[in-house]
């Protein structure tokens, strides 16, 4: 396993210098490990690798020393990596085609939590904003209190989106755009501790990886791919927060906007994006919630505070009882990512996809998913 660690380092390093054609060979052979083991018989694996793939796969003297002090690193700092073929890898963000190799992670949330979100937007968050993350987080922590909120550690909503998690008491992990060996901004250092205890900081840098402004952009892929929906709170014409909306409408995840005054400068973006159509409006946590389909989470949740030991569904076959359970696990799936986590043929799943919903178990969604009605 510490192979395929190191390797996979190693091969996130190389394409780090956007060397194109590592995360294809990658997939295609199955592990890091692998790729490097017949590095020197690429073109018989991949016969139209580019010319300085081959070459950066023959040299790999300074990404393997690179790769061997930042193992040494997470080691001696107790940060887990996370390689793209790992259980603990986020299946959300697996499933985007530019998802990274590698990830490193340092808290304690679990990112394939049954309901993740995100919430974006300006740097310049005014009252109105803060005020609307405040009422927001509450009533989501009332709703759906297993929920797990992402953003980006930055100014304004980002930062607030994390304290009001964190004042509620729930789970937050911030998306990093540079190394864990330091923290930008600085003023956020405190915020980020207490993260690290309640959600957890996240980030597919090495340490000694600047804060780039590159790097913010790519850093916002991974906070759209690890959410179920993303909502924007507040955002001028341009910024940081549309664009993890509009990736996040790139990868089919819901993106909710709050409408804000015509014509105030940060609430431009949000009245373009509903206006366009390219984000549902809401004004309240439960606008989200019954636009997701989660009303059933407040419910279970207070039989189980009352540990209330019941059966929901007495009656399922076992192959039934394999779909339940996937859903279970991650909510919302196609009918494809169904038959892959049951390994259940397409034909038959469809038939009992249909029992299930006569069964009041599941119910069928927009886009073609199928969602667990517990």
């Amino acid at each position: 396993m510490d192979n395929e660690i190191l390797y996979t380092i190693v091969l996130s390093r190389i394409n780090y210098f956007g060397i194109a054609g590592i995360a294809e060979l990658y997939h295609q052979m199955g592990s890091a490990t692998a790729v490097i083991d017949h590095r020197h018989h690429l073109r018989d694996i991949l016969p139209h690798a580019h010319p300085r793939l081959v070459e950066a796969l023959q040299g790999l003297d300074e990404p393997m020393k690179r790769a061997e002090a930042e193992l040494e690193f997470i080691r001696r700092h107790h940060i887990r990596p996370l390689c793209f073929g790992d259980d603990d890898y986020p299946q959300r963000l697996r499933e985007c085609d530019d998802a990274p190799l590698m990830l490193y992670y340092l808290g304690n949330a679990d990112l394939n939590r049954r309901r993740v979100i995100n919430i974006v937007g300006t740097r310049h968050a005014t009252t109105y904003g803060k005020d609307l993350i405040r009422r927001f987080c509450h009533e989501l922590r009332e709703m759906c209190p297993d929920v797990l909120i992402v953003s980006g550690l930055a100014y304004g909503v980002d930062i607030c989106a994390h304290r009001e998690a964190l004042a509620c008491g729930i789970d937050t992990v911030g998306v990093l755009a540079h190394g864990l060996d330091d923290l930008y901004p600085h003023q956020h250092r405190e915020t980020a501790r207490q993260m690290v205890d309640q959600g957890g900081l996240l980030t597919e840098y090495m340490s000694q990886t600047n804060a780039d402004k590159r790097n913010f952009i790519q850093r916002n892929r991974i906070v759209a791919g690890l959410s179920d929906a993303c909502i924007l709170v507040e955002s001028a014409h341009r910024g940081g927060g549309l664009i993890t909306a509009r990736i996040a409408q790139s990868y089919h995840r819901d993106v909710f906007a709050f409408p804000g005054p015509v014509g105030a400068q940060y609430s431009e973006g949000c009245n373009n994006l509903i206006r366009d159509n390219g984000a549902m409006l809401i004004t309240s946590a439960a606008d989200m919630v019954r636009a997701m389909g989660w009303e059933s989470d407040r419910q279970l949740a207070q039989v189980r505070q009352q540990g209330i030991e019941r059966q929901l569904f007495p009656d399922l076959t076992s192959d039934e009882q394999l779909i339940v359970d996937a859903l279970s696990h991650i909510n919302d799936l196609s009918l494809s990512q169904l038959s892959t986590q049951t390994s259940l043929p397409v034909a038959q799943l469809s038939a009992l996809l249909f029992t299930l919903e006569m069964k009041g178990v599941i119910r069928p969604l927009a886009g073609g998913m199928y969602h667990l009605l517990i």
